[in-house]
């Protein structure tokens, strides 16, 4: 909002300072996330919680009487600054969110934000590559799995197809972007999203081979934590890895695996 002076500046800041406060707004507030019934090819959207807000509910609201326009995000309006803290209250079940593959063999262990941190840390390490742009490869590697703080964690075992998996997610995306309040900065993720999800430039295919190294290295270590033996993320990503460095990690892992293993058995 323009503020044609000083004094006109003071005034509207203690009509704010004056004005009654509404509870936090995440204080009472649950989201929704679609479900995964019986039958996998008909997923719905389910309350995860004992209460579903409207939609109106993820928006900002705004006390009666002030009057100002929504301020774009970035800037230093109330409006922007409140989307933005709605947003990263959204996000925050990505940290609580235990990656279902490894539920499903007992280990409670690894969050959806885990996964996607050290993917983003491989993003930073990884060697100079031509034509490659690490900053991007970091952040489709944060935002590659965000919708998930919406619609969980869907894994095979749960036989959604993939079409109906991908707009499951991009349903949820543009939610959070709503959430988000719109702007540069959730074009920017969208695109990010979207780029990754179609495999569409050098950095994504490196970002989706780190998603499998990833996992396979999770594995190996929970192999060895929990004394298990979970053959079936070695096998589901073999062959499918298709850059240089992916090969070269994923060989690593696996050679380091194989060699545990055959001492195991000896």
């Amino acid at each position: 909002m323009a503020v044609n002076s000083p004094t006109s500046r003071c005034a509207a800041q203690l009509s704010r300072s004056l004005a009654p406060r509404s509870p936090l707004p995440f204080s009472n507030r649950t989201f929704t996330r679609p479900g995964i019934r019986p039958d996998p090819a008909t997923p719905r959207l389910v309350s995860v919680r004992s209460q579903t807000p409207s939609p109106d509910a993820f928006r900002s609201k705004r006390p009666v009487g002030l009057g100002e326009p929504e301020a774009p995000i970035g800037s230093s309006g109330s409006s922007s600054t409140s989307s933005a803290i709605d947003f990263l209250t959204l996000c925050h079940s990505l940290k609580t969110t235990k990656r279902k593959g490894w539920v499903n063999h007992g280990i409670k262990g690894e969050s959806i934000a885990d996964h996607m941190y050290r993917m983003a840390l491989m993003s930073l390490i990884a060697g100079d590559i031509p034509g490659l742009n690490r900053e991007r490869c970091i952040k489709i590697a944060i935002v590659h799995d965000i919708a998930e703080a919406i619609v969980g964690d869907i894994t095979p075992s749960d036989g959604v197809p993939k079409k109906e998996k991908s707009r499951m997610e991009e349903a949820a995306l543009n939610e959070m972007c709503v959430v988000l309040g719109g702007g540069m900065r959730a074009e920017e993720i969208k695109e990010l999203w979207a780029e990754y999800e179609n495999n569409s430039s050098i950095e994504a295919n490196l970002v989706k081979d780190f998603d499998k190294v990833e996992m396979i290295l999770q594995a190996l270590e929970y192999e060895m934590e929990h004394g298990k033996v979970l053959d079936e993320f070695f096998i589901s990503t073999a062959g499918k890895f298709q850059t240089d460095l992916g090969k070269s990690w994923a060989a690593e892992i696996i050679s380091r695996r194989n060699t545990r293993l055959g001492k195991s058995h000896n």
